[in-house]
């Protein structure tokens, strides 16, 4: 079977197999294949190689075309998602979004982003559960479907005020020995060694469901912000998986930006 993949610029139509535009996907720095896989679709998409708009093959049609498993496409596919670069449509497929604009800032738990605020950080518990890992939680790890991980579910207050309601997920080596965890997770993890040094956050507005308003004290429908990150280890291992759901009208997020010079 020859697979093609169909690029749209303007009004000519490219025709090409994807092998033939990211063909040395798999020669690039010691790593997962995942993520070699995901920086080869990545640097096409900045150069302008796939072009937003442009659409994908189904994930069974790219692992063959590329000599990869469906696991690996589908894990660099969903790395890409996560960075808002890939965008899939239920039924009609995995497409090219485009280069959404990134700003770097420090990385930082909550504890500390309060603390930068001159806000006493504190929490309340909702769950802690240590056992095996969810499917999607396992394939987002890169751990095996045995993964052991912690879910530990807190609403985080600023002072009296709740702000969020935050969910980590964390692979349970990563916290063995580190003792209760009362404050901030960062600081947990940096006592085993395995506090990340980089991730990636996408940022999007939402509307507070029942539960989530009732938990912070806010109107059922009122705005919100959902945060998602995935942070890393200086090897490229996923250490965390955040999922934090923020009143609209008592978190903000500032930003410097500057013209090109």
């Amino acid at each position: 079977m020859v697979l093609f993949w169909y690029c749209f610029r303007t009004t000519e139509v490219a025709r090409m197999q994807l092998s033939d535009i990211i063909s040395a996907w798999n020669t690039g720095p010691r790593g997962p294949k995942y993520q070699r896989l995901s920086a080869a679709l990545r640097d096409a998409i900045q150069q302008g190689i796939l072009p937003a708009g442009a659409a994908l093959p189904p994930e069974r049609e790219i692992a063959q075309d590329l000599g990869a498993s469906r696991v690996t496409v589908r894990r660099a596919l969903d790395d890409l998602a996560l960075e808002s670069l890939l965008i899939r449509r239920a039924g009609a497929g995995t497409f090219v979004k485009g280069q959404t604009p990134q700003t770097k800032a420090p990385l930082l738990s909550f504890s500390e982003e309060m603390a930068r605020r001159g806000q006493q950080a504190r929490s309340e518990w909702i769950d802690r559960f240590e056992g095996l890992a969810a499917p999607e939680e396992s394939l987002q790890l890169g751990g095996s479907i045995r993964e052991r991980i912690y879910r530990l579910t807190r609403i985080r207050y600023a002072g009296r005020t709740p702000m969020a309601v935050e969910t980590n997920v964390i692979p349970a080596y990563a916290l063995r020995g580190a003792g209760p965890i009362e404050g901030s997770l960062y600081q947990a993890l940096e006592k085993t060694g395995h506090r990340p040094v980089r991730a990636i956050q996408n940022v999007k507005a939402v509307l507070l469901d029942t539960e989530q308003a009732a938990r912070l004290g806010a109107q059922e429908g009122s705005a919100g912000l959902m945060i998602e990150r995935r942070g890393f280890l200086a090897d490229g291992r996923t250490i965390e998986l955040t999922q934090a759901v923020y009143r609209g009208d008592a978190y903000d997020i500032i930003m410097e930006m500057r013209g090109q010079a």
